[in-house]
């Protein structure tokens, strides 16, 4: 749509296969934490682990993603909950409002939010982190 520019810093195109029609599938994400240097970015299932996206990358972990005009080979990788209980700590303290609305979807409590109620709440939302493929050298 040419909003990649725009949007490239917070949400990321997957691009998928469909894990039984073989299809080519897509869903805009909201990147919820990104390392340029190791070139990951962690994104949340705001359905939880019922989101078809979510579902083919069980299926076939490796996938393109599309940062801004990039793309990018990664592979994706599902966070324990204690990693995901850290993650969500760290994205509550850049993102309040969104964290409430995912909560809400997901029939989370969050009680008064503090740092243990928000690792709870994480220990529960399955967090995919994508890392970025190396490219593959000729030899």
């Amino acid at each position: 749509m040419g909003l990649g520019p725009l949007l490239g810093r917070r949400f990321l195109v997957l691009h998928h296969e469909g894990r039984y029609s073989g299809r080519r599938r897509t869903v805009c994400l909201e990147v919820v934490d990104h390392d340029p240097l190791h070139g990951t970015w962690t994104v949340a299932s705001g359905f939880g682990n019922r989101a078809q996206w979510y579902r083919n990358l069980r299926h076939a972990p490796q996938v393109t993603i599309q940062v801004g005009r990039r793309r990018h080979a990664v592979t994706a990788y599902f966070l324990s909950p204690e990693e995901s209980a850290e993650v969500m700590v760290r994205y509550a303290g850049s993102h309040p409002h969104a964290v409430r609305v995912v909560c809400r979807l997901l029939s989370l409590d969050l009680g008064r939010g503090t740092p243990d109620d928000l690792r709870e709440a994480g220990r529960r939302i399955p967090f995919v982190r994508l890392d970025e493929t190396p490219p593959r050298r000729w030899r």
